[in-house]
């Protein structure tokens, strides 16, 4: 089982606040950490942080620790590198799972408002405290369900705030929602089964789901309640049941 992170996040996400891994028993799991996030450190161009070398990366890394095949799971930004890597390399993997993530976006006017967005979201984090620029991250809507458990949050922001902001600004340069290949075109050429996760709470990827089961084949999607854009971090146990229960099918 591979998990990957979203943006501002890492491998030590998918571990509950009192450091139980999400998902255990006889299962090999790998977490990976993406480029500008976590511990993992790149050397040259930003040509790395694209969504493409990106998805090779991974390829390599499971052929470094001898994984022909496994099950893929992905959070927002992780999930649509997951779809991607889905998408390209059907053959690596056996199921997807992917929690509160899209294919990208439809149009090229929204594609280059996104861009625009990530621009100045970019530029904030290069002109201010990281703290400052969490605080405006986490202010959006679709987190404001995550702040009712105070004390996890603040355990999540803490880890957030070791990342590194030259890394996450190129991030959202590079593999942000406006700059990835729109994969809405290619979802019924999807050849594997793929689960997705979305809160309760969470209306637009509800919206967004709703959209990927009828254009993708062997789509199904699952609504969790009491949750909203972080369902593994609010609702940790019954997300991990929804999973098992979908690969174990």
């Amino acid at each position: 089982m591979m998990l990957i992170h979203g943006f501002m996040g890492s491998s030590a996400d998918w571990v509950d606040a009192d450091g139980v891994p999400l998902f255990s028993g006889e299962r090999r799991v790998v977490a990976v950490d993406l480029p500008g996030h976590g511990g993992t450190v790149v050397t040259g161009s930003g040509e790395s942080f694209r969504m493409e070398n990106c998805a090779a990366g991974l390829i390599g890394l499971m052929d470094t620790l001898g994984l022909d095949r496994c099950d893929l799971i992905g959070y927002s930004m992780g999930g649509r590198l997951a779809l991607f890597l889905a998408l390209e390399y059907p053959q690596r993997f056996r199921c997807v799972v992917l929690e509160s993530a899209s294919p990208g976006l439809k149009t090229l006017d929204e594609r280059k408002a996104r861009i625009a967005h990530d621009e100045k979201l970019a530029r904030r984090l290069e002109t201010q405290p990281l703290k400052d620029s969490l605080t405006d991250w986490f202010d959006q809507p679709l987190f404001a369900s995550m702040i009712s458990s105070r004390e996890k949050f603040d355990a999540l922001l803490q880890r957030r705030l070791e990342n590194d902001v030259s890394g996450l600004c190129l991030s959202l340069r590079m593999m942000g929602t406006g700059v990835q290949p729109s994969l809405w075109t290619r979802l019924d050429r999807l050849s594997l089964p793929l689960l997705l996760i979305v809160g309760g709470k969470d209306t637009k990827f509800q919206t967004i789901g709703r959209d990927m089961v009828a254009r993708g084949k062997g789509v199904t999607m699952e609504v969790i309640d009491d949750a909203g854009h972080n369902v593994h971090f609010e609702r940790p146990a019954t997300y991990a049941k929804c999973v098992e229960r979908f690969l174990n099918a």
